[in-house]
């Protein structure tokens, strides 16, 4: 899981490389087909790709929240940091939680709440800069508005997953979710396809979201279940909380030097928070 979050991490610095290469629709359009493919033939091995109207309509209500959420990142990277954005997505699992109380009704362990207020706390100090005045001003950039936007539409992937999944394998409902997830994309962007010069994207664009396709989406997703198994839900949810620390040290290895100090507790806050919910998980 600390591979896994350290992929995902490098998914806000990618993205804020190359969100100006093509509209964030487009963008996502193109992941979700690359990633898909890739998945497909697996899928098709080891399942068959069996169809039906069920499966279908329950991963496009699922894909519909990663749609909102990564069109919203690559748009929001036009205006706000891969830092800002690691952190504010740490209020995922918060959001989540709510969520999950009305769908799903589940409950929370007490240190398990105490990680997710801590977490909370330590996002909403870097996105203000730790400047209570800020707070008091709701003094939000545009892009910071933007993925949390897109982060309300995220944390109901989780509990949409518990409460939609029938017994199929979970890799079987993973390719229908990025199969119906490009169908949302192509209604969304599909005019404007042909109006794009496809031939002067830059290659770097290209490579970029083929990184994303491949490592952080379906590398992670086998990461991420063959640690469910050994982890729980609950331990492997935490390590989201470790993304804003590594984006800072992803930055501060390609050059880009640490961020305003200010921001720097924050983040040490927000660590605290993964390892309060990663060893509080037999508390109830």
């Amino acid at each position: 899981m600390v591979l896994c979050a350290a992929l995902v991490s490098t998914s806000f610095t990618v993205g804020a490389a190359i969100t100006a290469g093509l509209d964030p629709a487009v963008l996502t359009l193109v992941r979700f087909i690359i990633a898909a493919c890739l998945l497909g033939p697996y899928v098709s091995f080891r399942f068959g790709l069996q169809f039906s109207w069920s499966l279908f309509g329950r991963s496009a209500l699922i894909s519909l929240c990663l749609v909102i959420f990564f069109f919203c990142m690559f748009l929001a990277l036009r205006f706000t940091s891969a830092l800002n954005t690691s952190v504010i997505f740490t209020l995922v699992p918060s959001i989540a939680g709510l969520y999950a109380v009305f769908l799903v009704k589940e409950r929370l362990a007490k240190r398990q709440l105490a990680a997710l207020v801590v977490g909370m706390i330590g996002a909403i100090w870097v996105i203000f800069r730790g400047e209570p005045e800020l707070l008091l001003a709701m003094a939000w950039n545009r892009g910071d508005v933007i993925f949390l936007a897109g982060c309300l539409a995220m944390g109901l992937y989780t509990p949409l997953v518990r409460r939609l999944h029938r017994g199929e394998s979970m890799i079987v409902m993973t390719f229908w979710i990025l199969a119906t997830g490009s169908i949302w994309l192509l209604l969304l962007s599909g005019r404007s396809l042909p109006d794009i010069p496809w031939a002067d994207v830059p290659l770097f664009v290209w490579g970029g979201i083929c990184y994303l396709a491949f490592f952080t989406t379906v590398v992670t997703f086998f990461l991420t279940q063959y640690a469910i198994a050994y982890l729980g839900p609950t331990r492997v949810m935490a390590y989201s909380y470790f993304y804003p620390g590594m984006v800072v040290v992803i930055d501060l290895l390609l050059g880009h030097g640490l961020p305003d100090p200010r921001v720097l507790p924050g983040v040490a806050i927000v660590i605290a928070a993964m390892l309060v919910l990663q060893y509080g998980r037999e508390e109830t």
